[in-house]
Parts: structure tokens; sequence; C-alpha cells
């Protein structure tokens, strides 16, 4: 396995996947093993960053997050209009 010469960080992430930085909630999920590590620097904060493999599972984790949602959204409109 290489080295891993560099990381993205979630902006840039969102921007590569075109969607937007609310990404940083599913991004919680992931531990280093899954390609995420956080960058900190002054102060308490951190930022997200992702490997090759990271984009991958965050990508995997999406398209989940999606269907979910999509799932939900039929399961309303379903009680909402038993008939259809």
């Amino acid at each position: 396995m290489a080295a891993i010469a560099h990381v993205l960080t979630l902006a840039r992430v969102a921007e590569l996947l075109g969607e937007d930085e609310d990404l940083h909630e599913l991004s919680i999920e992931m531990e280093p093993e899954d390609g995420m590590i956080g960058v900190h620097g002054v102060g308490d904060d951190y930022t997200p960053a992702f490997t090759q493999a990271g984009i991958e599972h965050l990508r995997y984790l999406i398209e989940l997050h999606k269907a979910d949602a999509q799932r939900a959204s039929e399961a309303v409109a379903t009680k909402r209009d038993p008939g259809s």
C-alpha cells in the first residue's frame, strides 16, 4: 500500500461531489480507518480531511443517506394518500 501523499478538506470534497458542506454530519460517522482524519489548528476547531478511500466511503454514505431520505419521503406520501 502506498503512503498517503495528500488529503482533501471537507469543503473541497463537497465541491468535487456536487454536495454542500452539510456533509459534516455524515463524516462524523467515519473513522480514520474509513479514510477521514481531523486536521487541527489553533484552538479546539478541526477540519475533516479525506484520503481517496475516505472520499469513496463518504460517497457511499451520501448514497445511503439519499436512499433513506427517499424511502422516508415515499412512506410519508403513502400515509397521506394510501390509495396510490
